[in-house]
């Protein structure tokens, strides 16, 4: 006998056998408790002519959803003689979660406690979910998935084969099974180590620090991961899955190839760690000296960014459906700003991380209205694996007074009804120590027109600097038919280089690639962007391939965006815009002040007061600063100018943020009310 709590094994003609037992093999009888403590066995099934033993774990997102699915699947065959059970064999998962995760899927079926995965062991499963149906001699007639619509990177808006239904189905009019054995896709099991773990490398002294370093930030309690490695116990249950997602790549996720670039958010773990990890998985998950623990890593108040100036929370509740898509939610708020305010930290917060897939907050200025080239900038984003945004020193962006602030939101159902009230935080920045305006730009191609079946159709936009620029990041967008995106530079001299090139696209991961240095982006620069769509029916997510795609908001449409994010190379805010004097008359006297990079002959500032004449207003100088200056008596109202150097080139003025027009004129602002 085994010690309570674990699995009763009552082996038929196997009892002999060691390993999994395959399709059409007696299986094992089973004596497991649930959540509350009662124990079951598949005795409970007699006189049932299947049963379906379905391998569970309450924190892997497939098993979250799939498990309404296992639901419903129950309610509609047990008139029909089928019993479910669900089993968890994850070392990990605890009573109170399974209870919580029977509770919110609405499981009318039990789920059992496969202490020791000695059930695990003996069936041979794998992976969460995984099903078994047995017949009513309690032999394995089918094993494997549910059905083929949920699996790593795939999600398609319904299944295509339906492998657990069409099983029950055959078995209960007394066919065979056409396809006994299919592959399940899903989180692996935390198994108990055989053995006290006797590897080398131990989780105190060598896993911890790279857990740290790498995952806890979004792998902690309240966050977006689905788990929390915080601490030994999950992080030993997870990490046979841990040491597959690093092995292939696909955590922590970052998609940019190695051949171009460099940047400071590059998530890839080093070959060091990667061996580190794949190492304590191998010998077991051995703890190690819990003296050797580092200390845990401090979060303000569950934000990433320095204390919050400001948090706008959305105006109300969105209520997400269990299943099905949902359409883009667009909700407006205005926080009330009464002046400019520059905001060197930005990060999105989901109030429900499990259903939201993407969260766009975009300002809208006093005027604006939508957002497209002419009125709207991008201010933050949250997805996935997505870091805050923490702005290098002295480069802040500017969000005018008056300005409204635009959520742009994305949900994803999870098998349950769910609800989110998202909210963004700014730290602001002293507006002295600002030096630089980060702005933001789309190549956006709204021709986009994707044929019908075209499996690697082409989109091309790009963004010309007509200022010299420094580049701080880019972020690639497109939808479900998306498989690739390059950003390449061409150059005034006709050289070329590429910034990023993501070859392998994946719509779960709307990531920011922040270069490690800014890149100088020269006046005339063409920044090209390519997408490439696979509208085929070869592409598991493709919502349809029977038709034409076109630009939309919509999951089911197309969109090809490169979001830029720059500064101005010549901007100094540090220097100042014009300065103004009332003289009490309703007009002003206005101190132009500019200092060229080159010794100058002669400078000049003209603009729409002096019909941008250029012998109108010569500016004297240069002072010890090296400035040359100018006062110009001005009425009321927007006035747009520029310097003009030897008579020849005209500069905006790099300590003044306001620019209009196609000309990026500088422009001073005088109100006769002040």
């Amino acid at each position: 006998m085994t010690p309570t709590g674990v699995l009763l094994l009552l082996i038929g003609s196997s009892l002999g056998q060691s390993g999994p037992l395959p399709a059409g093999r007696p299986t094992v009888e089973f004596r497991l408790q649930d959540h509350r403590g009662a124990w079951h066995s598949l005795g409970e099934a007699k006189g049932k002519k299947l049963a379906v033993i379905a391998f569970l774990g309450v924190e892997c997102p497939l098993s979250e959803a799939y498990a309404p699915r296992l639901a419903e699947l129950a309610r509609a065959t047990e008139g029909r003689g089928v019993a479910f059970f669900g089993i968890d064999a994850n070392a990990q998962d605890g009573p109170t979660a399974i209870g919580r995760f029977a509770e919110t899927h609405g499981l009318s079926f039990p789920i059992l406690k496969d202490v020791g995965n000695e059930l695990a062991d003996r069936l041979g499963a794998e992976r969460t979910p995984e099903v078994f149906v047995l017949d009513e001699s309690r032999t394995v007639r089918y094993r494997g998935r549910i059905d083929d619509q949920d699996a790593l990177g795939v999600h398609r808006s319904k299944p295509s084969k339906r492998d657990l239904s069409d099983a029950l189905d055959a078995l209960l009019v007394g066919r065979d099974v056409a396809i006994p054995r299919t592959e399940a896709v899903g989180c692996r099991i935390g198994r108990v180590p055989k053995g006290a773990g006797s590897g080398k490398v131990n989780y105190t002294r060598d896993v911890a620090p790279i857990l740290n370093r790498r995952c806890v930030t979004c792998h902690r309690p309240g966050d977006i991961g689905p788990f929390a490695l915080t601490d030994y116990r999950q992080a030993a249950g997870w990490s046979a899955m841990i040491a597959e997602v690093v092995d292939g790549g696909r955590m922590p996720p970052w998609h940019a190839s190695p051949d171009h670039g460099r940047f400071a958010n590059d998530a890839r773990l080093t070959a060091g760690e990667k061996k580190a990890i794949a190492d304590w998985a191998a010998g077991g998950a051995p703890e190690g000296d819990p003296r050797d623990l580092p200390p845990p890593v401090a979060f303000a108040e569950g934000w990433r960014i320095p204390r919050p100036d400001l948090v706008v929370e959305m105006p109300e509740a969105v209520e997400i459906p269990a299943e099905g898509s949902m359409p883009y939610r667009h909700l407006l708020v205005d926080p009330k700003l009464t002046r400019d305010v520059w905001v060197r930290a930005s990060q999105v917060r989901p109030g429900n991380a499990s259903v939201v897939h993407h969260l766009v907050v975009y300002v809208l200025p006093p005027g604006a209205q939508r957002i497209d080239e002419t009125g709207g900038d991008f201010l933050a984003a949250y997805a996935p694996g997505m870091p805050p945004r923490i702005l290098p020193e002295g480069v802040a962006k500017r969000v005018p007074a008056g300005s409204r602030l635009l959520f742009q939101l994305h949900y994803t159902p999870r098998g349950t009804k769910q609800v989110d009230r998202s909210r963004i935080g700014l730290a602001f920045a002293d507006p002295r120590s600002v030096r630089k305006e980060l702005k933001s730009a789309m190549a956006i191609d709204f021709r986009l027109r994707i044929p019908p079946g075209a499996a690697d159709y082409a989109s091309r936009a790009e963004h010309k600097f007509d200022q010299a620029a420094l580049l701080y990041s880019v972020l690639p967008h497109m939808h479900l038919r998306g498989k690739s995106m390059r950003f390449e530079a061409e150059y005034p001299d006709q050289t070329r280089e590429v910034i990023l090139d993501v070859p392998r696209y994946e719509f779960d991961w709307q990531n920011q690639y922040v270069l490690a240095e800014p890149k100088l982006m020269p006046e005339g620069t063409v920044l090209r962007c390519e997408g490439r769509f696979d509208n085929s029916a070869a592409n598991p997510n493709n919502p349809d391939p029977r038709r034409t795609v076109t630009f939309g908001e919509q999951t089911q449409d197309e969109m090809m965006v490169g979001y830029l994010n720059f500064a101005l190379l010549d901007q100094d805010l540090a220097l100042g815009a014009p300065s103004a004097r009332a003289l009490g008359d309703g007009r002003f006297e206005v101190t132009f002040r500019y200092r060229p990079g080159a010794p100058a002959r002669t400078l000049a500032v003209v603009g729409t007061f002096n019909d941008w004449q250029l012998e109108a207003n010569p500016m004297q100088g240069p002072d010890p600063e090296g400035r040359y200056s100018a006062r110009v008596v001005l009425g009321p109202g927007p006035h747009e100018y520029k310097f003009v150097i030897d008579g020849q080139t005209y500069r905006h003025d790099p300590g003044n943020p306001e620019q209009v027009g196609f000309y990026h004129n500088s422009v001073v602002k005088l109100d006769a009310g002040r």
